[in-house]
């Protein structure tokens, strides 16, 4: 069987095929060459259906096993995000999801549907030898690799279309690569603020100490190589989508046949007297954490406002490294607002066991410096003072669409801007995608909502490129988040209001799985610590189209068996 020539859009849930692959697929199919010998790698017998077995090819190089439908396929066994086993994830109707956050791969062709990551999985070729081996052939360079670039197509000098790519994080990251596996042979322009290459946004918080070059989605050679102009510390300055122009900080005035706007938000700062002082900071970019690890000392007090996840996961990578953290939050627990108060309540002790001072239901009144112009202590509304020689501000952030004012592009009041399914704005052939868009998601919510999810600003940036090429293509992914607070993963799949949270497992030792119920009893949100791949689970059940109930999950004896709706057949569409 040829996993990889699959001509047809296939039926499973969300799949789509590029017309880079279309076009390429059936030349590669002669070139048997590239191929090793068939190795066993297993009995078929080992393998039933709507199950995964992990095999090894060599020493070096291990498969994934699944079959479904009564077919075989073999794909690469770990996630191309950050290395999960897939053989742990999330099966689904014709893909597979990984366990840690979310990130969908078809079956069929490895491709990479839902994120966050980039690459596909490698997919290999399978067949059932007539004494019943697996035999499994890799091509020679997917050897010893566990990731697999889509096919890009190449510049044609004789395409004088003109695609901008406005931002450089993750969203418009995705796109630039996705409007090149579309076929997109025009010029290509990806426009990023910072100095630096497109990176992986979700580590500056969390890992603060890591170096540009480990965080880069891709180096220079990479986008030189696919012929995607990238300009660094340009930003954009003014759209007239009359004359279909971008003007940009670099004093260029570009046109454009078709544009996509992912310029994210900035770090808010509250206008607390004293917030311009030295070495008061926001965490939202390289160069921000940059600044904070020059600071750092063992003598050094940190105060961290605000309970959100930017200043939870600040203080939980400093504690160790300074005299001494404290975080301020105006909630009562933090991550109340998220997680609701029995989480949050073990989350608080949580920062407690591991040395973090939890100032909760307070704020800042004042920052007080010294004749430097540095801070030097804080004074909280209940009127106590803490020393601080660096405060960091986790207190929300800012939409960056100041400059599509009078574009012609409707603005909302708080700078987010309407999307259709296909996350195309008012205006045609501009589309926008990431923290900015107020777009429709796969579940609940029946009006558009403004989410700032790494894993959906990526899976827009697809959307857009798709649609930019002539496809069509809805939004159909379902909210995806974590965060790593002392070595805890947590998971977050869903978005709705809730009535009750229905825990099960353990809040002290942090083994959980929480189910977020609303008034109609349906199960919007599940998130989790320590039991994976419950939350990939859900965002694939919702993916599908299908729903959870609080009947499904009241008797603690099988309050799991929802997991077996996912290989049932998928709803039908009318």
């Amino acid at each position: 069987m040829f996993c990889f020539v699959k001509l047809v859009k296939l039926c499973a849930a969300g799949s789509y095929q590029s017309k880079c692959e279309k076009m390429q697929a059936v030349s590669e199919v002669v070139k048997d060459a590239d191929y090793t010998e068939a190795v066993a790698v297993c009995k078929a017998s080992e393998v039933q259906e709507n199950t995964m077995k992990q095999v090894d090819f060599n020493e070096d190089t291990s498969v994934l096993l699944v079959k479904q439908h009564g077919r075989l396929h073999a794909i690469g066994s770990k996630c191309t995000h950050y290395g999960a086993p897939m053989q742990s994830g999330a099966l689904g109707v014709g893909r597979i999801r990984c366990p840690w956050h979310g990130a969908c791969f078809n079956l069929e062709t490895g491709d990479i549907e839902d994120f966050p990551g980039l690459d596909s999985l490698p997919c290999y070729k399978v067949d059932v030898s007539d004494e019943g081996q697996v035999m499994v052939r890799m091509k020679r360079t997917d050897l010893e690799k566990s990731a697999r670039l889509k096919n890009m197509a190449k510049r044609n000098p004789k395409d004088d279309r003109c695609y901008i790519v406005v931002g450089g994080g993750p969203s418009g990251a995705v796109c630039v690569e996705a409007l090149r596996q579309e076929g997109f042979t025009g010029r290509l322009i990806l426009i990023c603020r910072e100095n630096y290459l497109p990176y992986d946004r979700v580590k500056v918080s969390k890992s603060m100490n890591l170096d540009i070059e480990r965080l880069q989605f891709r180096d220079e050679k990479f986008y030189k190589d696919h012929n995607i102009e990238v300009w660094l510390g340009v930003s954009a300055e003014k759209l007239v989508t009359a004359q279909k122009e971008l003007h940009c900080s670099n004093g260029y005035v570009v046109k454009y046949d078709k544009i996509y706007i992912a310029t994210g938000c900035s770090a808010f700062k509250p206008p607390i007297p004293g917030a311009d002082l030295e070495n008061v900071k926001t965490i939202r970019e390289y160069a921000d954490v940059q600044s904070i690890l020059d600071l750092v000392s063992p003598n050094l007090n940190v105060v961290c406002l605000g309970s959100s996840f930017i200043s939870l996961e600040a203080a939980s990578f400093l504690v160790s490294k300074v005299a001494s953290v404290t975080v301020v939050g105006r909630d009562s627990f933090p991550l109340k607002a998220a997680f609701g108060s029995e989480i949050g309540a073990r989350v608080l002790q949580l920062f407690q066991e591991n040395n973090v001072n939890m100032l909760m239901n307070n704020g800042i009144s004042q920052i007080v410096g010294n004749d430097e112009g540095k801070v030097v202590e804080v004074q909280l509304l209940d009127e106590a003072t803490i020393p601080c020689d660096l405060l960091i501000m986790g207190t929300g952030s800012k939409l960056n669409t100041d400059f599509l004012v009078d574009s012609g592009v409707r603005l909302n009041e708080n700078g987010s801007v309407d999307v259709t399914d296909f996350l195309e704005t008012n205006v045609p052939d501009v589309y926008v995608g990431g923290d900015i868009a107020n777009a429709h998601i796969y579940g609940l919510a029946q009006s558009r909502v403004n989410i700032g999810h790494y894993q959906l600003a990526q899976y827009h940036g697809r959307i857009a490129a798709i649609n930019m090429c002539g496809s069509i293509k809805k939004t159909e992914a379902v909210p995806f988040f974590f965060t790593m607070l002392f070595g805890k993963g947590i998971r977050y799949a869903g978005y709705g209001s809730y009535k009750d949270v229905i825990i099960d497992g353990s809040l002290e030792d942090m083994k959980f799985i929480a189910y977020f119920v609303n008034h109609a009893d349906t199960v919007t949100a599940v998130a989790s610590c320590g039991r994976d791949p419950i939350v990939s689970q859900f965002a694939e059940l919702i993916s599908q189209g299908k729903c959870l109930g609080r009947s499904q999950i009241e008797n603690e004896a099988n309050r799991q068996s929802w997991t077996t709706k996912l290989l049932e057949p998928l709803p039908k569409v009318r």
